[in-house]
């Protein structure tokens, strides 16, 4: 059975014809030719086939693209904005954080969900104080977090360090304008 739906990915609205059991992935790499997300296991184990839907992440392989119609999706392509990497693909490229690239789109994507999340707050097997006004990201609770994400070349140690580098410029940067806030510095960048 086939049925028409409306898929935007990376900010872009695409009318599609499909057959109600086409994967996510599916429908982004054969029928859009977007082919940063990858397919890999297509049993979402190994997460080559991550994007962002609605800004979370997910694994493309195992999501129906009919479930998603009128969702926001944004895979490793979409993270550029106005001709410029995102800074997460900035700082894999920096710290050699891939060799094949396979996964890399995957782990992008994945990176940019979690430090969201941890950002949200939302705690993970590793976290040691779930008290805690704010998530510290640890190198292990980095990995942990990541652990969906496999790399079969085994650039892990490089990976890690490209997200801590990012962690830290927006913990940074989140600590800055708080600081600025506190100072009632926004209301001179508000007019």
């Amino acid at each position: 059975m086939e049925s028409e739906i409306t898929l935007r990915v990376n900010g872009n609205a695409h009318r599609l014809l499909i057959d109600t059991r086409t994967t996510l992935l599916d429908a982004l790499r054969e029928r859009l030719g977007v082919t940063g997300p990858k397919k890999g296991c297509d049993h979402g184990q190994c997460g080559a086939c991550t994007v962002l839907l609605d800004g979370r992440r997910v694994n493309s392989c195992l999501a129906l693209a009919i479930a998603h119609q009128d969702s926001e999706i944004t895979t490793v392509e979409g993270l550029v904005n106005g001709g410029r990497l995102h800074p997460l693909q900035q700082a894999f490229i920096a710290h050699d954080a891939f060799q094949c690239g396979y996964c890399t789109p995957g782990q992008i994507c994945s990176a940019v969900g979690m430090l969201r999340e941890a950002e949200a707050g939302w705690a993970s097997a590793a976290t040691a104080n779930l008290c805690a006004d704010h998530i510290m990201l640890t190198e292990d609770e980095i990995r942990e977090r990541m652990s969906g994400n496999l790399c079969r070349c085994g650039a892990y140690a490089n990976i890690v360090s490209a997200i801590a580098e990012v962690r830290a410029i927006q913990s940074s940067d989140t600590e800055l304008r708080c600081a600025r806030y506190a100072r009632g510095d926004w209301k001179e960048e508000a007019r």
